[in-house]
């Protein structure tokens, strides 16, 4: 796996703050106007084998899902940090919880 691109998706998702949530696409596009490279499949496979030491559970896909393995762990910590989930709490409400690096 590429060193560089590795380390750009962990530091990304290093960055999203408590309570909101970025997809994998959206980490992707960011990293595409960045270096040119990557989809939300490169950034699972980044997560999946290197992401125990970042905030992934603040990473879902499009849907607003966590990792299916470990879904209720992280709306579980989803929950704790504030992150608008929907009425069932099965999801996040990515129109209220998505970040973009250089929100506020």
């Amino acid at each position: 796996m590429d060193e560089e691109y590795l380390e750009a998706v962990l530091d990304v998702v290093a960055a999203i703050p408590a309570g909101r949530v970025m997809t994998y696409g959206t980490i992707a596009e960011d990293l595409r106007d960045a270096l040119g490279r990557g989809g939300p499949r490169q950034v699972g496979t980044v997560l999946s084998r290197a992401g125990s030491g970042v905030p992934w559970w603040r990473v879902v896909n499009a849907s607003g899902l966590p990792p299916a393995f470990k879904r209720e762990e992280a709306l579980a910590v989803l929950r704790t940090e504030g992150c608008p989930l929907s009425p069932d709490g099965a999801r996040v409400r990515l129109g209220d919880a998505l970040w973009w690096p250089g929100d506020d």
